[in-house]
């Protein structure tokens, strides 16, 4: 019983210091867009096309436990970036977003990319906030994903399914792993697209730019 009420206390100081980060970036006119995946799903591939194809200000929170790598390859695209390595943990937590935004502090109107942990369990229970949750999945993870990580998907306001040129290699059924997404999440949008290539990127560039 004390766990789970240590647990809770927890959860309600992020969520005050989520909301404060929520009025924050609303009264900038900064969107905020948590992504979150399993390793390798290609966050950062979709990061470094989505910064030169779409338009207007772009900046990036990177969240890993350890190195800055993924915030140099963001970085080589001229985009401001700030690191947070949170050693141990699992996750990123609205007090390390409140620390970020101060050291990265985005221009008025920008579009915040959030670049969380590589886990499929643990960012989905914690409040950044952020406007929107995005969960990546590839094609190479397996359809099964949705039902073996229902809460992170049903946490999720948009599914992307990445290296959609892979396809015609893999073990993957699309139209069953979106019936698998919508099985936990009826509201979910789901896009299915290549960062590498650039197949159906569009319709990603248009539901990040829906305010």
């Amino acid at each position: 019983m004390e766990t789970v009420t240590l647990e809770q206390k927890v959860l309600a100081r992020n969520d005050e210091l989520a909301a404060h980060n929520r009025a924050s970036l609303a009264a900038r006119g900064i969107r905020a867009v948590n992504l979150m995946s399993s390793p390798g799903s290609g966050k950062t591939t979709l990061l470094e096309r989505t910064i030169r194809e779409m338009p207007g200000p772009v900046a990036v929170i990177e969240g890993d436990q350890e190195t800055a790598l993924d915030a140099d390859r963001i970085r080589a695209t001229g985009c401001p970036v700030t690191q947070v390595n949170t050693g141990a943990g699992c996750h990123l937590d609205a007090a390390m977003m409140h620390d970020a935004l101060h050291r990265l502090d985005p221009a008025p109107g920008s579009v915040l990319f959030v670049e969380n942990v590589g886990n499929l369990v643990c960012p989905a229970l914690f409040d950044l906030g952020e406007n929107t949750k995005v969960v990546i999945i590839s094609v190479t993870e397996g359809t099964d994903k949705p039902l073996k990580y229902p809460y992170m998907f049903a946490a999720a306001d948009l599914i992307v399914v990445n290296k959609l040129d892979l396809l015609p290699y893999v073990d993957f059924d699309l139209p069953l792993c979106r019936a698998h997404v919508k099985s936990v999440n009826p509201a979910a949008a789901v896009i299915a697209l290549s960062a590498r290539t650039g197949e159906n990127m569009d319709a990603w560039y248009a539901r990040v730019a829906d305010r």
